[in-house]
């Protein structure tokens, strides 16, 4: 296999030249970048990337912790961090947590014990001992989509306040007065966030939250669909349920169909967390959207900011809703004919 020095030789330089070339250095000319790259295409030249770790004491890896890939919104987020990192000459390690707090501390120690630059982590939850003494000890860490409340770790995520104010407002313009949540955990920010968001916004309308219109979920369909059984049993059942992410929509979906009733005549449903699913299904869910990819940009940005010495930033950024047939609006009008000519 072809070294470090190979490549300098095929190049005319030395090898202090090809190694800052190879890491990006502003004080490589373009010219003898060019030449390096040109040398390790011909000798393909691959860096070792242990014995770079022992050198700098750096790792180019960042670690990824989420709370469960099978949840299309962070399959979304891993697949945009991966790419922005990439993008920032980092490579990415994944845990998926599966909702698990055990779990999630095996894959915050295990990456640890890689020497990885930094971790992204979206907390399962935030009472881990491990976590808080991660988020102290020096390794670089930013807080994802969910956080610690407390530690003084930056975060990237999305309020949804404002776009669950929109979705109560909508559900009440089309006339429903019972309106169940299926929560998420209550140790998760997010789980707490979304159920005082939607008291809130009951209340600013007169509408109470009895205690059986919430459902006690954990983000996975299964809570969801059993959320909603109960819910079908009570003497007055809601006339529209709010699902605090997409799975927990999806098991919703799963019970309302198991007893033979029909979204939205029988039932409203709506969701947090938008995905690509909810315009396939019928009807279309009417769900609240997070800007996925933004916040995974901005988390990695946030990371590698720490990582390389500069002060890093918290993001917050709107979640926004879309409305759609769940909940018992109107057809979209038919194009006119005249709409019809325009568009072919």
């Amino acid at each position: 296999m072809a070294g470090i020095k190979d490549v300098a030789a095929a190049a005319g330089l030395s090898v202090a030249t090809v190694s800052r070339a190879l890491n990006n250095h502003p004080s490589v000319s373009p010219e003898a970048r060019a030449r390096v790259l040109a040398a390790v295409e011909t000798l393909g030249y691959r860096p070792n990337a242990v014995a770079r770790s022992l050198r700098t004491d750096q790792t180019r890896t960042i670690g990824l912790v989420i709370s469960d890939v099978l949840n299309p919104y962070f399959t979304e987020l891993a697949r945009s961090v991966e790419e922005e990192a990439r993008t920032r000459g980092y490579s990415v390690i994944i845990g998926n947590a599966n909702e698990q707090p055990d779990l999630q501390d095996h894959h915050v120690r295990t990456l640890l014990e890689r020497r990885i630059d930094g971790l992204l982590v979206s907390p399962a939850d935030g009472r881990s001992p491990l976590m808080l003494d991660a988020a102290g000890g020096g390794t670089p860490m930013v807080f994802v989509d969910r956080w610690i409340p407390g530690v003084d770790v930056p975060v990237v995520r999305a309020d949804g306040r404002a776009a669950v104010r929109d979705l109560v407002a909508h559900l009440h313009g089309l006339g429903h007065r019972r309106l169940a949540i299926i929560a998420g955990p209550a140790a998760t920010t997010t789980g707490q966030e979304r159920v005082d968001a939607f008291r809130e916004a009951l209340h600013a309308y007169g509408l109470p939250l009895p205690d059986e219109y919430i459902g006690q979920g954990d983000f996975q369909a299964d809570s969801g669909r059993r959320a909603t059984e109960r819910f079908l049993d009570l003497p007055r059942p809601p006339e529209a349920v709010f699902a605090a992410d997409n799975l927990m929509a999806l098991g919703a979906l799963d019970a309302i169909r198991a007893r033979g009733l029909r979204v939205p005549d029988d039932i409203g449903l709506a969701a947090f967390d938008d995905i690509p699913w909810f315009v396939h299904t019928d009807p279309p869910i009417t769900a609240i959207a997070q800007p996925t990819a933004e916040l995974a940009r901005a988390a990695v940005r946030a990371l590698v900011d720490l990582i390389e010495g500069r002060p890093p930033q918290s993001v917050t950024l709107p979640a926004t809703l879309v409305v759609r047939r769940s909940c018992g609006e109107p057809p979209a009008p038919a194009p006119t004919t005249s709409q019809r000519r325009s568009n072919l």
